[in-house]
């Protein structure tokens, strides 16, 4: 389609309706008596635990001053805590309250059921295209003239392929060695399970998908509908490399999945993690997990609270 000064117009009036109807305009939002900043602000304070003031600012892209005078409402009223950083105590480290993690659970479920009563005026086939056209804006006024935004945008491709189970053991191996602290039992496990899953691919109620960039694997998740039983999917293997972290790589494999698994007529979707990934907690919550069971458990070569998320099929 050629741009055109008309459809430019037509973005941007369509930009300024969806503002107002999300409230940003005045009135409550998500639910709150809270201004939006201070709602992104408690959301994006719940996916880092421990994020800086200065790095929230720049995160929200709110000025030093204006973010120190929200911190310190929220403060005020009980949702956020702060302590000093154990190496400068000059930065104060942010995290959420009882109150505040009651708080933003209250948010994302006003908001759920404010899109799911947009999406379901639209026919099925339409919701797909709202997704994908929203992320494409997003990401093109995100997006700096010289930024490498412009990298390739990962393709989410079904089934096996040459390599998958060796890369995606790497991505886990390497992902969770840093951030968890795993070594040769953890990453001997995924390998084996991995390997194992394949041979079963044959199944239909099994699948795998991985996502490419420049034909290279950058992401996987998988669903296992043999292992947990009757009306049981099981997610596995949910990673992303370092280099599409933020890009929305995650969330499209997280979708993929789960439609995958409802079109199956799988009652539930089961996962296992554990506790600490805030970012995946958070993702799995917008998609509808709840958190089912915890216990402390060592299956991946260090003890640690293990989670086992659900989602019922929608």
């Amino acid at each position: 389609m050629t741009l055109t000064h008309s459809t430019v117009d037509d973005i941007r009036a369509a930009s300024r309706q969806l503002v107002r109807e999300l409230g940003f305009m005045g009135g409550t939002f998500a639910g709150t008596d809270l201004p939006p900043s201070a709602v992104h602000a408690l959301i994006e304070i719940q996916a880092r635990d421990g994020i800086s003031a200065r790095d929230l600012g720049g995160l929200l892209r709110l000025e030093k001053s204006s973010v120190s005078r929200m911190l310190r409402k929220l403060v005020v009223a009980g949702d956020i805590l702060e302590k000093p950083d154990a190496e400068d105590a000059r930065i104060r480290k942010l995290s959420l309250s009882a109150a505040g993690r009651k708080r933003v659970a209250a948010i994302h479920a006003f908001a759920r059921a404010q899109v799911a009563r947009a999406l379901e005026k639209l026919p099925a086939e339409h919701r797909r295209t709202v997704l994908d056209g929203l992320r494409l804006y997003a990401d093109a006024l995100a997006a700096k003239p010289d930024s490498p935004s412009a990298a390739p945008h990962a393709e989410i491709v079904a089934g096996y392929r040459p390599g998958l189970v060796a890369r995606v053991t790497e991505m886990h191996a390497l992902y969770y060695a840093r951030e968890a602290g795993f070594g040769r039992r953890f990453e001997t496990v995924v390998a084996g399970s991995l390997a194992s899953f394949c041979e079963r691919l044959d199944t239909p109620m099994n699948a795998i998908w991985t996502a490419l960039q420049d034909k290279r694997i950058v992401g996987s998740v998988a669903i296992d509908g043999e292992d947990l039983g009757p009306g049981i999917s099981h997610l596995r293997w949910f990673i992303v490399d370092d280099d599409v972290r933020g890009t929305g790589t995650g969330r499209r494999l997280l979708e993929t999945a789960l439609d995958f698994s409802d079109k199956r007529n799988f009652a539930e979707t089961h996962l296992w993690t554990f506790a600490g990934l805030h970012a995946a907690r958070r993702l799995y919550e917008e998609n509808g997990f709840i958190l089912a069971e915890e216990r402390h458990g060592d299956q991946w070569g260090k003890e640690m609270l293990e989670q086992r998320f659900v989602r019922r099929r929608r």
